[in-house]
């Protein structure tokens, strides 16, 4: 499956699609009211096929609604059915039922089977209309489904699922392995020496976002320079964000290039938020290790992540003497066995990478060498 997002040309008729993207939110608030009452009526949980009728009766009625095709509609039904459903599984962890939205802020709706057909060039036809999107690639492979996505600029972009039927093979050619280090001070330690200092791209511009948010903050409410106020702060925070993809888009690329197998050490990424809040936001390992996952599947290659619990800090790399406590102040430290003086970020990367080669059976690797597939 790949995943491919074209955005639409601004014309005068993509008001059609917001008007569709707002019925989408509509309906869905009023799914939740449906979920909502229904349990303080009678104690149980709105079947999804049930919900799904009541809606397709009350589309009828409502012409409104009928902006948006019938199998968007079971796609929020189904949305809102295993919204559910992770909340009754994870309810004790603190997990929340799904709420109501703002329509204004509403994102989205999808298309599966049916609602729309791709034209000749750059055309797509949804529903009756026919629109214009800038074609950055070719769509290869069967479509599965269609999203139209609502920027908080109000610009609108289309998501597009395709199964190219691609089911590449894990296969060697550097022969190389390495273990990564996460840590607040530097993105990245490796197991071969080298680190990888991160740009911190939201301190960076700092200023600038407060500098917008407190010029939109002293706008009257409701006015259109407020509304232009909005627009430049969300602006500020659409370039950090691409840059930071951009970034990590060029890093995945550069790291699986050099390695086959890359091992990670798994990570309570909620609990460190707060404890260092902004700063780890800021990094945000997960959206990297995401955009990572999608390019070693592309190339063929592999990542393995360790457990978190595995004391990979407080072990020795060189002869697997572990200890009892190590405080996070501390960055360096002796080993009392051999006495070598291990760096706590660079023996980490190196007991990561010990421990995913035995994961992956490639055997234990010690500080000097380095696994090769044969």
């Amino acid at each position: 499956m790949r995943t491919l997002k074209f955005k639409f040309y601004q014309h005068k008729r993509n008001k059609f699609l917001k008007r569709s993207i707002n019925a989408a939110g509509i309906i869905y608030n009023h799914c939740i009211a449906l979920h909502k009452r229904y349990y303080r009526m009678w104690g149980k949980h709105l079947n999804c096929a049930k919900l799904q009728s009541h809606i397709a009766k009350l589309r009828k009625r409502t012409s409104f609604w009928q902006s948006v095709g019938s199998q968007a509609i079971q796609d929020i039904c189904q949305r809102i059915e295993k919204a559910y459903q992770l909340f009754f599984k994870h309810n004790k962890k603190g997990a929340r039922p799904p709420g109501f939205k703002k329509v204004k802020k509403y994102k989205s709706f999808t298309l599966k089977q049916a609602g729309y057909k791709f034209l000749g060039g750059n055309k797509v036809k949804i529903g009756s209309r026919v629109y214009q999107f800038w074609k950055s690639r070719e769509i290869e492979g069967t479509v599965k489904t269609l999203t139209i996505k609502r920027t908080p600029l109000g610009e609108l972009f289309m998501v597009v699922v395709v199964d190219d039927g691609m089911h590449p093979q894990i296969k060697f050619t550097t022969g190389q392995i390495a273990g990564f280090d996460f840590g607040l001070r530097t993105f990245l330690t490796c197991s071969d020496g080298t680190t990888i200092e991160s740009p911190q791209f939201f301190k960076q511009s700092l200023n600038a976002i407060k500098k917008a948010s407190r010029h939109h903050s002293q706008k009257l409410k409701g006015s259109s320079n407020r509304e232009r106020a909005r627009k430049n702060l969300v602006r500020s925070h659409e370039n950090i964000a691409n840059r930071r993809t951009d970034w990590f888009w060029k890093l995945a690329h550069n790291l699986t290039n050099r390695f086959d197998v890359l091992c990670f050490e798994t990570l309570n990424l909620k609990g460190m938020k707060r404890l260092w809040g902004m700063l780890v936001s800021d990094l945000a390992l997960r959206d990297f290790l995401d955009i990572l996952e999608w390019v070693v599947k592309k190339k063929g290659k592999q990542i393995v992540y360790i457990d978190q619990w595995y004391p990979s800090s407080k072990t020795c790399s060189c002869c697997g003497h572990v200890l009892e406590k190590l405080d996070l102040s501390v960055r360096e430290w002796r080993c009392p066995s051999c006495q070598v003086v291990n760096g706590r970020d660079e023996n980490a990367s190196k007991i990561i990478q010990t421990v995913g080669a035995s994961m992956v059976g490639l055997g234990n690797v010690s500080r000097s060498e380095t696994a090769i597939a044969v």
